[in-house]
């Protein structure tokens, strides 16, 4: 097949190719470099001590977190009173989640958590873990809590285990819980982690202390 009389299609594709990398050149010379992430050194959020997650909680996701919490404790000479987290997350892995836990809770500084857009699962064990009076719902925020779930296989023995393993992350939950709202353990039970999805507004999730402010970002000092 033919383009412009002359090309055959191979070469035509190869040409627009080109034509896009040249493109791309192109902006990345005119804008002068490309968008910093909140964890650049150099990026104005991470100067103000300002992280956003919005994602999924994994392994690779939490990563970054875990070590500008911890850079920042470690610094020799510490540039923030305060850092701030915003969190909007579906939820994900509980180890990767707990291993951030244990770092935000043993942090230095305080640590300001805000809830935006939809904290649930894991975000939701994210935002109750920053410091207390410093965690802060947006009005339109949705919250969702639930059991732990898990699935496994495998021989007797190695079933077994994994019975202890579920019995350990659900008494992790209830103890943390427990310490981030001060709700008694029948509380935990029935309002947080019974049978079926509890979803609450920002309102609800303050009286059962799950937050300490609901309010507008733009408030916000």
């Amino acid at each position: 097949m033919l383009r412009d009389g002359s090309l055959e299609e191979k070469d035509y594709m190869m040409l627009q190719v080109n034509d896009v990398k040249e493109m791309e050149v192109n902006m990345t010379e005119e804008e002068g470099q490309k968008p910093q992430s909140a964890t650049d050194p150099n990026s104005e959020l991470f100067q103000r001590g300002f992280h956003v997650f919005m994602g999924d909680v994994t392994m690779e996701s939490m990563n970054p977190i875990i070590n500008w919490i911890i850079a920042a404790n470690f610094a020799k000479e510490k540039q923030h009173k305060e850092l701030t987290l915003g969190i909007c997350s579906p939820g994900g892995d509980l180890n990767a989640c707990f291993a951030l836990l244990d770092v935000m809770m043993g942090s230095s500084i305080p640590i300001r958590t805000v809830g935006m857009g939809m904290i649930a699962s894991c975000g939701l064990l994210m935002f109750i873990s920053g410091a207390k009076g410093k965690r802060v719902l947006t009005p339109n925020t949705s919250i969702l809590s639930h059991q732990y779930s898990w699935g496994s296989w495998g021989k007797e023995h190695e079933l077994f285990a994994r019975i202890k393993e579920f019995d350990l992350t659900s008494t992790r939950l209830l103890r943390h819980y427990k310490k981030c709202t001060k709700l008694k353990e029948k509380e935990i039970r029935e309002k947080l982690m019974p049978p079926h999805d509890v979803w609450l507004d920002a309102k609800e999730a303050k009286k059962l202390g799950l937050c300490d402010e609901v309010q507008e970002m733009g408030k916000m000092t």
